[in-house]
């Protein structure tokens, strides 16, 4: 079995988690930090999971640096800089587990990736990655010519074979205007092999009415697999590259809800490693859909491992790679 690597580009924070002037608890998360959390607990030794950021060399850095390492994900392409610290966020929640953010990023370690000393070193050692996965956060906190930067890096490695994933989590504080955030991503859609986007934001930034809508902007953009997030709906899958009808993979409802943070992120993990792994469409987005319940059942963005070890357990004994006796679906992985 050859192991596969991944690398994740983005960002972690300092989380707080409660009220303001009351009980509050402190962690750690980031939304494309968070998938690889995850991809790294559902990948057991098949994968190895690089986070590719820029944390400073404070005592906080050090033991996030350290929290991940013991998740098994890969730190040797986390870069350091003696001047900046990881940015800061809270998260409040209402009666009904769902969560607004501040936030206290400007001038995170992060958004200087493309402008450290060893990033062409980084850039080099991304030449040996199988796959890529960012999200529009990973683009929005850059300075602009380093965003664009950043794409032409990443068409290159597109070009050069690497599978990419991307994630368009739709933040518009983080953005000028809507115009940047469209131009943007049309370029990151056109060197897309699977996108995972929500319902609400592609609402948002581009004003669709339906996934039927979405779906054929996403096209027309040079995306090749898409898969909607629906919230309570389920997703919606297609190949964008043939004339396949849309697949919807439904969800099952779980209660208590205690917090939604990263139940995205989660599930895009949970679909990452089922397709690495060689399962169909659905059974993925299944594992995607089970590991997300899962983590809306707990608070903050990284649940305890023990809370998502029966559901990977699970996925993982379900059957050899690549062997499914239970696929509903023929469509390879990597783009034709």
């Amino acid at each position: 079995m050859q192991v596969q690597k991944i690398a994740l580009i983005g960002e972690c924070m300092i989380e707080l988690n409660g009220i303001p002037f009351g009980a509050m608890t402190q962690n750690y998360g980031g939304d494309v930090l968070n998938s690889a959390v995850y991809l790294a607990r559902a990948g057991g030794d098949m994968f190895d999971v690089h986070f590719v950021t820029v944390m400073g060399t404070d005592s906080l850095s050090e033991g996030m640096i350290s929290r991940w390492q013991q998740e098994g994900i890969n730190t040797s392409l986390v870069l350091r800089d003696n001047a900046r610290q990881p940015g800061l966020y809270l998260i409040q929640l209402d009666e009904k587990g769902e969560r607004t953010f501040l936030y206290w990023r400007n001038n995170s370690a992060a958004r200087y990736l493309l402008q450290h000393a060893d990033y062409p070193l980084l850039r080099q050692r991304l030449q040996n990655m199988d796959v890529l996965y960012l999200s529009g956060i990973s683009l929005a906190i850059l300075p602009e010519n380093d965003r664009q930067r950043l794409l032409i890096d990443l068409k290159q490695l597109s070009s050069d074979g690497k599978v990419i994933f991307f994630d368009s989590n739709y933040r518009p504080a983080l953005w000028e205007n809507e115009t940047q955030a469209r131009a943007c991503y049309q370029q990151m859609y056109a060197i897309t092999d699977i996108a995972l986007v929500t319902d609400d934001d592609e609402t948002s930034l581009w004003g669709d009415t339906s996934t039927e809508e979405s779906f054929h902007r996403l096209k027309r953009m040079g995306v090749k697999q898409a898969i909607i997030k629906a919230g309570e709906r389920g997703c919606f899958y297609r190949d964008l590259s043939g004339c396949k009808a849309t697949q919807p993979i439904k969800t099952q409802p779980v209660t208590p809800v205690i917090d939604t943070t990263s139940a995205g992120d989660a599930f895009n993990a949970g679909f990452i490693a089922g397709r690495l792994n060689g399962k169909s469409i659905h059974d993925a987005a299944l594992m995607g859909h089970q590991l997300a319940g899962r983590v809306i059942q707990h608070k903050g963005a990284i649940i305890p491992q023990a809370a998502t070890q029966g559901v990977i357990a699970r996925f993982l004994k379900s059957n050899e790679i690549g062997e499914n006796e239970n696929a509903r679906d023929d469509d390879t992985f990597a783009s034709d």
